[in-house]
């Protein structure tokens, strides 16, 4: 019997959903846009981040999703509803294949797993975005090398060593793309005195943030002036940002090296030989490959297209799981109701 097999990337920026046989099929934000006095939605994807900072009074613009877990447990469950019919149509019930940081709780684990199922799912498994990320990077997690992946998300970094299809040591860091922004956001405001919104802030992360603030870039943004209280345009450059950006990179920067510190030296040798993966948007940030390389002294490659890295690992991984006997990296499984 035919099955759609639908491998979800559910994260704190965005939301990315692989179809066997078909890819990546949807790429999207994580934002909802929700009428606050009827509860009802209004808007998911991208639609909804057009709306951020942008609604009148009764429409909110929110993410869920929280430092990579579900925050508001029924509009996680509405968001995955929308995107399963998307791509599975109605009354059909595919397998899904979730993942999630490897620093997971069992609440957080089971509140996905219920989500997923509620939302139409015949079958839940679920698998960390590690493991996700180096199927997705194409490394052979099942051989007795040491390969080690960083995946720097919006809401969380995972850092693992895995080999023999699982992780050796890992670290589960909730700071990622997001906290970059946010931390910019204060910047500006408190040295500035400038009032800016979250997609300003995005913008200027993406375009002149760097890990290494050489080259100079600037660029000119607008907002409100605090003392004034009217509309204002500046003028800033990646070394104005750099203050505000040094703490949460150099908090991953830390992590990696934690988890460096405890792998055991048959693997860290092959990692020396190997080098390191890094994934995840946050892994896009100017000069963040160069940081982490000089800061660790371990080579550091940027995986093609690292955005779509996990998704596409989870989307190999389910393809497989008829061939697998409970794969030691699938570490959740529920039959759907």
């Amino acid at each position: 019997m035919f099955s759609k097999d639908i491998g979800i990337d559910l994260g704190t920026a965005n939301i990315l959903v692989h179809v066997r046989g078909k890819g990546i099929v949807i790429h999207e934000p994580s934002v909802v846009a929700i009428d606050v006095n009827t509860q009802k939605i209004c808007a998911i994807g991208e639609e909804a981040r057009e709306m951020i900072g942008r609604t009148p009074g009764n429409i909110r613009a929110i993410r869920p999703l929280n430092e990579g877990v579900i925050a508001d447990f029924q509009i996680t469950e509405e968001i995955l509803k929308h995107f399963i019919r998307k791509v599975a149509g109605r009354g059909f019930r595919p397998r899904v294949m979730v993942c999630v940081p490897s620093g997971i709780t069992t609440v957080e684990r089971r509140a996905v797993v219920e989500a997923a199922t509620l939302a139409g799912a015949k079958e839940v498994y679920m698998v960390t975005e590690p493991i996700a990320a180096a199927v997705g990077c194409g490394l052979d997690i099942a051989a007795p090398s040491g390969n080690m992946v960083v995946d720097i998300g919006g809401g969380t970094t995972d850092i693992a060593v895995i080999s023999l299809g699982g992780e050796v040591t890992s670290e589960s860091l909730r700071i990622g793309g997001s906290h970059i922004e946010e931390a910019i956001l204060r910047h500006i405001k408190r040295v500035y005195n400038l009032a800016i919104g979250d997609r300003t802030a995005e913008d200027i992360k993406t375009t002149i943030a760097s890990a290494y603030p050489d080259p100079e870039k600037k660029m000119s943004i607008r907002g409100r002036d605090l003392v004034t209280g009217l509309p204002a345009t500046i003028e800033i450059s990646s070394t104005d940002i750099y203050p505000a950006i040094e703490e949460p990179i150099f908090s991953i920067v830390d992590a990696i090296r934690g988890v460096l510190e405890v792998t055991p030296p048959e693997l860290a040798a092959d990692i020396m030989n190997n080098g390191m993966s890094l994934t995840g948007g946050g892994s896009l940030l100017e000069g963040m490959a160069r940081l982490i390389q000089e800061r660790t002294g371990v080579p550091v490659t940027l995986a093609e297209d690292p955005l779509s890295c996990v998704v596409r690992g989870t989307g190999q991984i389910l393809d497989s799981i008829n061939n697998m006997s409970r794969a030691p990296f699938v570490v959740s499984y529920t039959k759907g109701r």
